[in-house]
């Protein structure tokens, strides 16, 4: 059985606290710890910024969390321009630029990261966190 919480945002930076606070309240409730609460946070804000900075779409995007017994997966889903996979480097953290991040840190902050994207459709950020 999967429980679901569906949020829908404008794509303005003074509403990603929303989709931090729904990502704590339902982290805590299902017992996961402090730490792990807090590391949920980032992840789901750096994925929501993303959406701000990358999508330009000026509308808005879905934050989507299904909680299972055993697993949270957060989806955030936007309908912009989609995001060039091809053209993605990791960063090099000998050399940061102090941009470009974002999903290097989502990928360690979760257990499971995957970028579904699709030209002038939009793009997927799935995280998965394990109990």
């Amino acid at each position: 059985m999967k429980d679901i919480v569906n949020l829908k945002l404008p794509c303005k930076a003074e509403f990603v606290n929303v989709a931090r606070m729904n990502v704590a309240t339902i982290a805590n409730n299902m017992k996961m710890n402090y730490e792990v609460i807090q590391d949920l946070k980032v992840a789901v804000s750096e994925a929501c910024n993303n959406v701000i900075l990358h999508s330009d779409s000026d509308a808005y995007y879905e934050v989507v969390f299904a909680v299972t017994k055993d697993k949270l997966i957060i989806d955030i889903n936007d309908y912009g321009v989609g995001f060039d996979m091809k053209n993605y480097e990791k960063p090099d953290l000998k050399h940061p630029k102090g941009h470009g991040l974002g999903l290097f840190i989502i990928e360690n902050l979760v257990d499971e990261m995957k970028i579904i994207t699709e030209d002038e459709i939009g793009t997927t950020i799935k995280m998965i966190k394990n109990v």
